[in-house]
C-alpha cells in the first residue's frame, strides 16, 4: 500500500508536470466507487481550465490546490497510483511486472488524466478501486482528522512519551494511528521498530524516553531517505527488513541467521525479528 514515501513521490510528480500551468485536457473515467460518489462531470469540471497553484501532501494525501473552488483530492488506496506519461515510474509491490498501458498505448486502470498548457501529462490509475478522489473546498474541510506529518512534523521523544502514557495498546497499533504517525503505514511500522530493535507487542505506554527516542530517530532515516530515492524500493539498504519481510513464496524465512516471525499484532499482519527486537 503506498504509504508517505510513496504518496510524496507521487505529490512531486504532479507538482513538477502541473504546478503554475492552465490544466487543458481532463477525463475522469465514470467509476461512482473511486470518484466517491461524486456528481457526473463534477471532477471534470472543477479541473479543466483551472490553474494549479499549489500541490499538497498530508500523511498519505494528496490534493491540487487551484485558481478556484473546489480543489481536487485524492488517495491512492491499496495499489492506486499517479505517473507522469512519457517518463519512467516506479512500480508497487502490488503492480507485479504487467505493463502501464494496454495494447494501444492507453493506461490501463486509467481514473485520471490531465494535461497541462505545455502538453505534460500525469495519470492515476487503479486497478483495484480502492483509491479515492473527492471535491473540497480546502485542506480543512477536505482531509479527516490527521495527526502531525511524520516527514515534516516529527515527535520529539518527550512529547512523544506524553501522549503515549498509560497506552496498553501495542505499539505497532499505535504507529498505524493515523491521529499520532500521520503517513506511516504497515511496511514502515515494522521497519522502524526493526531498526530501533523494539517489539511489536511491547505496550506503547511502557517505551521508555531512550526507546522513544530511538523509534523516532529511525522513523526519520527511513522516512528521508526513503523520499530521496523516490521510493524506490530497490535503492533501499540490503539490511533493511522492508527485503526480507514479506511473506508467502517470495518471503524469506530468516534475516542474517536470525527468525523472522510474521503473526497479527493490533490487527495487521506484522513481520519482527524477535532475537533484536525486545
Amino acid at each position: 500500500m503506498p504509504e508517505l514515501p510513496e504518496v510524496e513521490t507521487v505529490r512531486r510528480v504532479l507538482s513538477r508536470v502541473l504546478l503554475g500551468k492552465k490544466i487543458v485536457s481532463a477525463e475522469f473515467p465514470a467509476d461512482t466507487i473511486v470518484q466517491s460518489k461524486l456528481p457526473e462531470g463534477s471532477l471534470l469540471s472543477a479541473s479543466l481550465g483551472a490553474t494549479v497553484t499549489n500541490v499538497g501532501r498530508k500523511g498519505k494525501y494528496w490534493w491540487l490546490e487551484l485558481d478556484r473552488k473546489p480543489w481536487v483530492f485524492g488517495h491512492l488506496g491499496m495499489a492506486g497510483w499517479i505517473r507522469e506519461i512519457g517518463q519512467d515510474s516506479i512500480r508497487l509491490r502490488e503492480h507485479g511486472n504487467a505493463p502501464f498501458d494496454d495494447e494501444n498505448g492507453r493506461p490501463r486502470f486509467l481514473k485520471m488524466m490531465l494535461e497541462a498548457e505545455d502538453g505534460g501529462r500525469v495519470v492515476m490509475t487503479d486497478g483495484r478501486r480502492l483509491a479515492r478522489l473527492w471535491l473540497a473546498a480546502d485542506s480543512a474541510s477536505g482531509l479527516p482528522k490527521l495527526g502531525p506529518d511524520m516527514l515534516h512534523e516529527p515527535w520529539s521523544a518527550e512529547d512523544l512519551a506524553k501522549r503515549l502514557a498509560g497506552r496498553s495498546a501495542p505499539v505497532k497499533a499505535l504507529l498505524l494511528d493515523q491521529t499520532l504517525f500521520c503517513g506511516v503505514g504497515n511496511w514502515i511500522a515494522d521497519e522502524v521498530l526493526y531498526q530501533a530493535g523494539i517489539s511489536p507487542r511491547r505496550p506503547a505506554g511502557e517505551l521508555s524516553l531512550e526507546e522513544l527516542g530511538r523509534l523516532m530517530a529511525s522513523l526519520s532515516v527511513i522516512l528521508s531517505l526513503a523520499v530521496e530515492v523516490g521510493a524506490d524500493s530497490g535503492k533501499y539498504p540490503n539490511t533493511w527488513l522492508f527485503n526480507s519481510r514479506w511473506g508467502g513464496a517470495k518471503g524469506q524465512e530468516t534475516l542474517d541467521g536470525e527468525a523472522i516471525i510474521r503473526e497479527t499484532v493490533g490487527g495487521r499482519t506484522t513481520a519482527w525479528v524477535p532475537t533484536r527486537q525486545v
